[in-house]
């Protein structure tokens, strides 16, 4: 059983849940949370016992604090998906890749370590039109990702198998998680799926497989718990296509040409509406379907199914219809921007002229 647990990423979403979780148990002697933010006014009633330690994982000074307090168990949550929640790429690709290795190392010092479990993603395996109709834990990538989330995932993991070879006496998990839904976490995919007109690629019709926040958090708390060393994919059974999924929502979707989309998707992020990442827009064409088998044989059971996960998604995040003549006007909207948006993208100016434009007929 772990004595004392160290969360990094403690002040984001999932990280203050399940400090929170392990903090409730008292079997559980100490959890530290790290982050280099404190933690949110609504998530500080959540952390209970948990001792917030305001520190960098980018910094070598990490490791006196896992030394200090004689950490036997470190949950890896600070693995981040968006750029603009880090302040840019370069300091998202820092975090991540960066803030990994430095953990890394000082797990790798400290004597009192028996466990890591490592939040990762299903994003590794890519999205291609040559995909398997399932990825296994051991299945590689037709198409390795190339940037953003996907790529500092792949780089995370090297680092990880890499400490399970200097350190075979530490317990290490690393769980690659399907896209996270519920009524409360927010996420690209739940901002997209809340958007009043969904866009969506012309011509495919990709499946997508969603993991629960309530039984990804009891997952890692699993995990934390008890003892399953190994490689995980988390998600929940069978999928939805995202035509299926849209149309639950009772939401209008909006085809974008395939030539178009990167210039749309650039006017949502720079809108600020949906951080869009060209890994995303690939998930969006293609899909991505991950095989929880192991899962289901290491811990007995898996994540609710994602048809399920989606309705809770839908019935309790507070999603509203849009009236048939507000669709229309945006859609006509929409259909002016993509007419002129060459012509603007192709001048320095004409990308903010672009953004303030959709904003304007989102919010309309």
């Amino acid at each position: 059983m772990p004595r004392v647990v160290l969360v990094t990423g403690v002040s984001r979403y999932l990280g203050s849940r399940l400090a929170g979780v392990l903090a409730a148990d008292r079997s559980v002697e100490r959890v530290i949370g790290v982050d280099t933010v404190p933690p949110r006014p609504e998530a500080l009633a959540q952390l209970g016992r948990t001792e917030f330690v305001r520190a960098d994982i980018r910094n070598p000074l990490i490791a006196k604090v896992i030394a200090q307090a004689e950490v036997d168990t470190v949950v890896h949550m600070n693995v981040i998906a968006t750029p603009l929640g880090a302040g840019g790429r370069t300091a998202m690709k820092e975090i991540n890749v960066i803030g990994t290795m430095q953990l890394l190392a000082a797990c790798q010092k400290a004597p009192s370590m028996r466990k890591l479990v490592v939040k990762s993603t299903s994003a590794i395996y890519g999205s291609s039109p040559r995909d398997p109709a399932l990825f296994t834990e051991d299945a590689l990538p037709r198409a390795l990702p190339r940037s953003g989330y996907a790529k500092d995932a792949v780089e995370v993991e090297g680092y990880v198998r890499g400490f399970g070879r200097r350190r075979p006496d530490v317990d290490l998990s690393v769980l690659r998680f399907t896209n996270f839904i519920g009524p409360s976490i927010e996420t690209p995919l739940t901002r997209y799926f809340s958007l009043p007109v969904v866009p969506t690629v012309l011509g495919f019709d990709p499946r997508i497989q969603l993991c629960h926040e309530d039984d990804g958090i009891e997952v890692l708390r699993r995990m934390t718990m008890e003892r399953h060393p190994g490689i995980f994919n988390v998600g929940g059974a069978g999928v939805l296509l995202l035509s299926q999924a849209i149309r639950r929502l009772g939401r209008p979707s909006f085809p974008v040409a395939s030539p178009a989309v990167t210039l749309v998707a650039g006017a949502f992020r720079r809108a600020g509406l949906v951080d869009f990442s060209p890994e995303q827009m690939r998930y969006l064409e293609h899909g991505r379907v991950a095989d929880v088998s192991r899962l289901a044989r290491e811990l007995g059971t898996v994540p609710r199914p994602t048809a399920t996960a989606f309705a809770d998604f839908a019935a309790r995040s507070g999603t509203r219809q849009v009236a048939v003549d507000a669709a229309e006007a945006l859609e006509q909207g929409l259909l002016g921007l993509l007419q002129r948006g060459s012509a603007l993208a192709s001048t320095a100016s004409g990308l903010p002229v672009l953004a303030d434009a959709v904003r304007g007929a989102v919010r309309a």
